[in-house]
C-alpha cells in the first residue's frame, strides 16, 4: 500500500512544483527582477559601486540565508544572470537508497520523480525558493547586503580621496570642533587641525577655502581626511593651478620656503630660454601672483630665479637686499655674505625672517655681515682679486636681485644707530652712489668645479 501511495504523492508534489512556476507567477518574477536591476543601476550611479560587486553581495546573502534556514550551506549553489538579474538557488543532493542527512541527500524514489534517469550516486540540483526562508534568515541576508554596500561605499570614498592626497581642493567650512575646523569636501568631511591652521586666520561657516590634503586614512567609519593651510606645497599647487607654464612643466618650482601667514619665497627655473620664469609666475600686472596672495589672505610671496651655483642662488635668495659678495662652502653648507651697511637690516629682515627663509630655500647656513663688519673681521674681498679654491664658490657683485634667509642662519647684528655718529650719514649716502655706479660693471664669478 505504501508503494501504491508513492505515485500519488509524486503527482501532488509535481502539482505543487508547477504552481510555483505558473505563468502569472513568472510575470511577477520578471517584474521583480526588473526592479532589482533598476535598483542596482541606481546604486551603481549614485554610490559608484559596480553592479558585479552588488550581485556578489546578493549571492553571499542567499548563501547566508540558506545556511540559517538549513543549518549548512556547503552544498548550496547560486546562479545569477548578469544581464537580467534573474537568480536561482540550488541544493546539490546526492542520490541514496536510504536518506540519513536530508540536507545533502535525496532518496532514489524522490530523485526519479524529478527525472527517471537518476541513479544511486548521482547529484541532483534541487531548487530552493527564497519564499521558504524564515524571517530571521531573510533579515540576516538583508544585513549581509547592507554591510557589503557600506563596505564598498567606504572603499570607493577612500580610493577617491586617496588619489587626491598631496593635492589642493576647495572645501566649505562647516563648524569649529574645539580648536579644529570641520571642512566639507563634497562626500566627506575633512579635519583642519590647529597645528595646520595659519595663525590669525578665522573662518566663517559656509566659507569656501582651498586646503592641501595631507593624509587620507581608512577607518571603520569611512575615510579620515587631514588637510593643511600651512604646508609649503599648498603654495606650489596654487601656482600650478594659476600659472599655465608651471602646470605644463615649462617653468619649474625648484625650491620653496614658507612662514605661513607672513611670507613665502620660491625659486623658479625655465626649461624654455624664451620664457621668463619670474615673469610667468607674476603675470600681467601681477595678476597671477595676486590671485594666489588673495587666496592666502595677504601672505607676501617673493619669486626668485633659481641658479645651480650656490653663491648666486644665495645672492638671489636674499633679495630685495643688495649683496656685495658671497662665499659659499658647498661641503659645509655654509656661506658668508657681505652687504652694504645700509642694506644689513633689509638682508636680515624683520626678526631675521628674510635670512631664515633664504637659508631654508638654499639649504645653507648664512652669515650676513655689513661691509664695515667684514672689513674689520678681514672677511671682505675686493672683487679685483682672483680666488681659486676647490671647496668654495666665490661670487662678488655690487648689486643683488632678491632676498631669502634661513632658520639656521648665524646673524651678527649691530646697532648702527648707536655705534655710528650722525657724521657717518654722508658716508652711507656716498656708499649708495658708489654701489649704483658699480651696477653697470661686469660680475666677477669664480668656480673651480
Amino acid at each position: 500500500m505504501c508503494w501504491a501511495l508513492l505515485p500519488a504523492r509524486a503527482h501532488a508534489m509535481q502539482k505543487q512544483h508547477s504552481r510555483h512556476f505558473a505563468p502569472q507567477n513568472k510575470e511577477d518574477l520578471i517584474m521583480s527582477n526588473n526592479e532589482l536591476l533598476e535598483a542596482l543601476n541606481i546604486l551603481e550611479q549614485e554610490k559608484n559601486i559596480s553592479k558585479d560587486t552588488l550581485l556578489e553581495a546578493i549571492e553571499n546573502s542567499l548563501v547566508t540565508a540558506c545556511k540559517n534556514h538549513f543549518g549548512s550551506s556547503d552544498n548550496v549553489k547560486v546562479s545569477i544572470d548578469l544581464e537580467t538579474c534573474e537568480f536561482h538557488v540550488f541544493q546539490e543532493k546526492t542520490v541514496v537508497e536510504t536518506v540519513e542527512d536530508p540536507v545533502e541527500q535525496i532518496s532514489l524514489v524522490n530523485a526519479k520523480m524529478i527525472n527517471s534517469k537518476y541513479e544511486i550516486g548521482d547529484v541532483v540540483n534541487i531548487e530552493v525558493q527564497s519564499k521558504e526562508f524564515g524571517r530571521i534568515a531573510t533579515q540576516n541576508a538583508k544585513n549581509v547586503i547592507l554591510q557589503k554596500i557600506r563596505e564598498e561605499e567606504r572603499k570607493v570614498l577612500y580610493d577617491q580621496y586617496y588619489s587626491m592626497e598631496k593635492d589642493v581642493v576647495t572645501g566649505v567650512v562647516q563648524r569649529y570642533v574645539g580648536r579644529n575646523v570641520s571642512i566639507n569636501l563634497g562626500r566627506v568631511d575633512a579635519i583642519l587641525t590647529e597645528n595646520e591652521q595659519v595663525k590669525g586666520e578665522v573662518f566663517q561657516p559656509t566659507e569656501r577655502i582651498k586646503v592641501y590634503i595631507l593624509e587620507v586614512k581608512a577607518t571603520s567609519k569611512g575615510p579620515k581626511v587631514l588637510v593643511s593651510r600651512t604646508h609649503p606645497e599648498l603654495v606650489k599647487r596654487l601656482f600650478e593651478s594659476e600659472v599655465a607654464e608651471v602646470r605644463e612643466g615649462i617653468v619649474e618650482i625648484k625650491a620653496i620656503a614658507r612662514e605661513a601667514g607672513s611670507r613665502t619665497k620660491i625659486a623658479v627655473w625655465s626649461n624654455d630660454p624664451d620664457v621668463d620664469p619670474v615673469g610667468a609666475c607674476v603675470g600681467m600686472n601681477g595678476a597671477r601672483v595676486n590671485a594666489i596672495v588673495g587666496e592666502l589672505r595677504g601672505e607676501k610671496i617673493d619669486i626668485i630665479t633659481w641658479n645651480e651655483n650656490p653663491a648666486m642662488m644665495i645672492e638671489n635668495a636674499l633679495s630685495p637686499a643688495k649683496v656685495i659678495s658671497v662665499i659659499a662652502d658647498a661641503e659645509e653648507k655654509a656661506a658668508k655674505v657681505v652687504v652694504p651697511d645700509y642694506q644689513l637690516s633689509l638682508a636680515i629682515g624683520k626678526e631675521g625672517q628674510n635670512a631664515r627663509l633664504a637659508a631654508r630655500l638654499t639649504g645653507f647656513k648664512i652669515d650676513i655681515k655689513s661691509e664695515t663688519q667684514a672689513r674689520e673681521a678681514g672677511d671682505f674681498f675686493d672683487y679685483e682679486n682672483e680666488y681659486e679654491d676647490d671647496e668654495y664658490y666665490y661670487y662678488v657683485k655690487a648689486v643683488p636681485k632678491i632676498n631669502v634667509a634661513g632658520e639656521d642662519v648665524r646673524v651678527k647684528q649691530i646697532n648702527a644707530r648707536k655705534t655710528k655718529k650722525a657724521s657717518d650719514i654722508s658716508d652711507v649716502r656716498q656708499s649708495k652712489s658708489t654701489t649704483a655706479a658699480t651696477e653697470e660693471e661686469d660680475d666677477i664669478y669664480f668656480i673651480d668645479k
